[in-house]
């Protein structure tokens, strides 16, 4: 089946960018697995008129404000393989469908690698964060760790002493901060300790521990943690995405990637990752996409 552009990942960027092609009037797939990375936040913040609803309650009301616009279809499924052809591209999903379009937009997200600490995952988006502007009001002046070693934990270590000054930056190992900015932290009165990290210890995600390999307990009520990421899917990787030194798809204003034909939009290319930058990418990605095809159809 032939659409005029077909979006893979259907989380906040990928339906945004579904709604502003369908007012644009545009013959529009998304295809989505329904496997969000904050499918276990409580709560999403700092999105005016939504703040403090829960990521599947946005979702739900996104879904039902795009049957308005009968241009735009949702599939569910997981879409495997992208390939580019002469007058576009095809996208091939688990299922074995198989759908053509003129023009992608990739908002399939991050995914992100948990370490081998258990109950990290259990409390990933809960009370084991990442982002301050996301959850840093709901736990400010709290005690909190930091997991973080060399220059990437002392720019949080920096960052989040702005929300608390009750901080412990957990190296979970021999520390690798220079002497100069150890001496930065300590002036803070910011506790690093370098005994590895065995367990974060919690009640249903919330933490109120982090077990250290020597049995020591130190009470915290959340930990920030960088963790290393791969790309949600492989089709970026396919078509021949040029990707960032961070892992991230490379993109130029408005999303347009260095394929052509092919933009991107949300986590998978910014390391913004709440929901109202990834609406605005989407938005973003999808009016220059459909600007791009406005004007080659004038000229045709």
């Amino acid at each position: 089946m032939e659409f005029e552009v077909i979006i893979i990942g259907g989380s906040y960027a990928g339906l945004q960018a579904g709604m502003t092609l369908g007012r644009a009037l545009r013959k529009v797939l998304i295809i989505d697995s329904g496997n969000p990375c904050n499918a276990q936040t409580p709560h999403s913040h700092n999105f005016l008129t939504r703040d403090g609803e829960t990521p599947a309650a946005i979702t739900k009301v996104a879904l039902e404000q795009l049957k308005a616009y009968n241009t735009v279809q949702l599939l569910h499924g997981k879409a495997v393989k992208g390939e580019k052809y002469d007058k576009g591209f095809s996208v091939t999903t688990e299922a074995g469908e198989t759908f053509t379009a003129k023009k992608l937009i990739i908002t399939t997200g991050i995914k992100d690698l948990m370490p081998e600490i258990p109950g990290v995952a259990a409390c990933w988006g809960i009370s084991v964060i990442h982002c301050p502007y996301c959850h840093g009001y709901e736990v400010a002046k709290q005690p909190t760790g930091i997991l973080g070693n060399g220059e990437g934990g002392f720019e949080t270590v920096k960052l989040i002493q702005h929300w608390t000054k009750d901080l412990t930056l957990f190296t979970n190992g021999p520390c690798s901060l220079t002497d100069e900015m150890v001496a930065q932290v300590k002036k803070k009165n910011i506790n690093i300790i370098e005994t590895p990290v065995k367990a974060i210890i919690h009640d249903k995600g919330y933490l109120s521990a982090v077990e250290l390999a020597d049995g020591t307990k130190v009470p915290l009520k959340a930990v920030y943690a960088r963790l290393p990421f791969i790309q949600h899917s492989d089709i970026p990787a396919q078509l021949g995405c040029e990707l960032t030194e961070s892992g991230h798809i490379k993109v130029a204003d408005f999303g347009k990637t260095s394929v052509e034909g092919v933009y991107a939009a949300g986590d998978n290319c910014s390391m913004l990752r709440g929901v109202p930058n990834a609406v605005a990418a989407g938005l973003a990605a999808a009016a220059f996409l459909n600007r791009e095809m406005i004007w080659d159809e004038f000229d045709a």
